[in-house]
């Protein structure tokens, strides 16, 4: 086969990872631990053709120079293990606002690295697929298997890789996302790897990845989700601390409008807790029982402009869906 789409979800990070132990390979510091998001979605068509004198690339009907750049050097990572020297054509499309924190760049580089796969004739198990997303994109290892997801802190490229946890199914929480912004984010996340490790609190924060990751694990496990939430709130001003301290700020006005309400509606009984990304945008995490609450909140606020509702997802997958 020399064309095929995958579609690849998003994903919501309840343990971060920030800072690279090797920029090249995208090796992370810390283990992480995430949720794959059922409606924030990239579908990737690519075609490798020896008629093709080029590479092409088009995102969301756009050709942008940057995003151009690494999908044309994952495409040569795709090129070398299949050993072919087609050019392709590669089209992208999300269904959510891109480059505002929302994780786009996870599910942009599952879906391009299962469709490229497959479109240049590799068989590759799970774990190989995760290990070449993690190369264009490090998030994007966690988009490859179903469900909740840790990707495993290694120290070398073959033990870089996401694996399932917990499948989809195993506890019925949702992550609302809040769109307070459609605004790109001017501080790209690569770039924020590379900044913050000068930071005063960054060492700080590494030391203690291992032990919060193990708890993350475990209380999803017990479906504990008052302290569950509680860990993801603390872990998502830690990571925003260390981006102050290297002076980047991703956070708006909207944003913290937003979240300084969400302790005050816990006071009034509702059970929603908040977490963050790289970027403004804030997702809310409820059990399935109040989240029809947790949407009448928030669509009464004049700083969100809009409201996604995610279960747990599968992971990336070939589609019989063609973009051209």
């Amino acid at each position: 086969m020399s064309k095929a789409t995958a579609i690849a979800p998003t994903n919501i990070a309840f343990i971060k990872y920030m800072g690279r132990k090797d920029e090249a390979l995208r090796l992370p510091e810390n283990a992480s631990v995430s949720m794959n998001l059922s409606n924030l979605l990239t579908t990737t068509t690519v075609e490798f053709s020896q008629t093709f004198r080029k590479d092409t690339v088009t995102i969301n009907n756009e050709e942008r120079e940057v995003e151009t750049v690494r999908v044309i050097k994952h495409l040569d990572r795709i090129r070398k293990l299949a050993k072919i020297n087609d050019r392709a054509k590669v089209v992208s499309s999300n269904n959510f606002p891109t480059g505002t924190g929302l994780s786009s760049s996870s599910s942009g580089f599952a879906a391009l690295t299962v469709a490229g796969a497959k479109a240049a004739g590799l068989d590759l198990s799970e774990r190989e697929l995760s290990i070449l997303a993690r190369q264009g994109s490090g998030s994007a290892s966690r988009s490859i298997p179903d469900g909740f997801v840790e990707w495993v802190d290694a120290d070398s490229s073959e033990e870089s890789y996401a694996k399932t946890i917990f499948p989809a199914d195993h506890w019925d929480i949702l992550d609302v996302v809040a769109i307070v912004s459609t605004g790109r984010k001017a501080v790209k996340s690569s770039t924020a790897h590379q900044s913050v490790a000068s930071g005063p609190y960054y060492r700080a924060r590494i030391d203690r990845m291992a032990q919060k990751v193990q708890r993350c694990k475990k209380l999803i496990a017990a479906k504990d989700f008052p302290s569950f939430g509680a860990l993801c709130e603390e872990e998502a001003l830690d990571l925003h601390v260390i981006f102050m301290s290297a002076g980047i700020i991703y956070l708006t006005s909207q944003s913290l409008e937003l979240i300084k309400l969400v302790p005050l509606w816990r006071n009034e009984g509702l059970p929603v807790y908040f977490t963050l990304n790289t970027g403004q945008d804030v997702h809310l995490l409820c059990e399935q029982q109040h989240v029809t609450a947790v949407q009448k909140k928030l669509k009464r606020l004049e700083c969100v402009r809009e409201v996604i509702v995610n279960e747990p997802a599968r992971g990336a997958r070939v589609t019989g869906e063609q973009l051209f």
